[in-house]
């Protein structure tokens, strides 16, 4: 029986625009760099560098745009929470019946755009609906590592086999799915987060 739901956050909740990235290196004729770039970006997502030190880099890397236009770009991926999702996931914590876990691979840069893109009051009711709120460059660990599953199930003491995790990257589910955790590989554009009830 699930007891225990951890969800992804971007294209889950939040719409993602997970090529707005790509589209400006093509602008610039600099697709050669994205190696570089994903690099950065994982050691980013972990809390390895900071926000100054990571648009210091990225602008060695493009010379040809601001820190401020660089992290615009950075930024651009993330769109908008539907309030239909938002409202179902107050629902669902309301109903006390599963104890609610978010685990994100995410940034310093994103979490206080996307606070203030969101306002305060909605940002609140989203991170409230949580028992535990769980951004990888806060506990210096990212998805597919087996050891952020690991620290999750044990930080709360939830038995993989009662647990569900949802994430629309398939390495991610795969990665937990061998820990024992049920998964759902969240299908983007197919699927949609309020259908979780028939998944369960």
């Amino acid at each position: 029986m699930i007891r225990n739901i951890i969800f992804d956050f971007g294209d889950v909740f939040i719409n993602l625009d997970k090529v707005v990235v790509f589209r400006e290196m093509q602008k610039l004729n600099v697709l050669h760099l994205l190696p570089q770039l994903d690099e950065l970006n994982k050691a980013f997502e972990v809390g390895a560098i900071s926000p100054e030190s990571f648009l210091d880099q990225l602008q060695d890397y493009l010379p040809q745009l601001t820190k401020d236009q660089i992290a615009a770009v950075w930024n651009g991926m993330l769109l908008d929470l539907p309030e239909y999702r938002l409202e179902f996931l107050e629902d669902l914590a309301r109903e006390a019946k599963y104890r609610l876990f978010l685990l994100s691979n995410t940034n310093a840069l994103h979490i206080p755009h996307f606070r203030k893109q969101m306002g305060e009051l909605r940002f609140n009711r989203f991170r409230n609906s949580f028992e535990q709120f769980y951004l990888s460059h806060e506990i210096k660990l990212r998805k597919p590592s087996a050891e952020i599953y690991e620290f999750v199930l044990n930080e709360n003491g939830l038995p993989a086999s009662e647990t569900l995790f949802i994430d629309d990257t398939e390495e991610n589910t795969n990665a937990a799915r061998k820990l024992g955790i049920h998964t759902w590989n969240l299908k983007v554009g197919q699927e949609d987060i309020i259908q979780l009830k028939t998944k369960i």
